[in-house]
């Protein structure tokens, strides 16, 4: 299977799309990097070094300090396709974080979208 091209989009243009999206639901970035930060690790400083040197998403999911275990935990639809049930383990990861961010955007307490942490 070739490929998908968005494991070469970088993620510093994917990241602006994610605050756009909960700031139209009156959410802020803050709330985009704290799943971030659930899912992957990254803290602040790490997050900021990813946006300024462009990693692409491919690398930014490699170089995770520590994807959260209980990401496994993160189901449903994105796309029309069920998360849970995705079998290219980047592309999983690529839309674990799309649904956190799906579900902060409609107004989820964060307690539900970081599964309880």
């Amino acid at each position: 299977m070739a490929e998908h091209r968005i494991f070469r989009t970088s993620f510093a243009s994917i990241y602006p799309l994610y605050v756009a999206k909960v700031e139209r639901k009156g959410r802020d970035r803050a709330d985009v990097d704290r799943v971030i930060a659930w899912l992957t690790g990254y803290d602040d400083a790490g997050l900021r070094r990813v946006l300024d040197d462009e990693v692409d998403i491919a690398t930014f999911f490699a170089q995770a300090p520590a994807m959260n275990p209980d990401a496994s935990l993160i189901t449903g639809l994105i796309c029309g396709i069920r998360v849970e049930e995705i079998e290219d383990p980047l592309m999983q990861q690529v839309r674990y974080l799309d649904k956190l961010v799906d579900e902060v955007a409609r107004g989820k307490k964060m307690t539900s979208v970081l599964r309880g942490g």
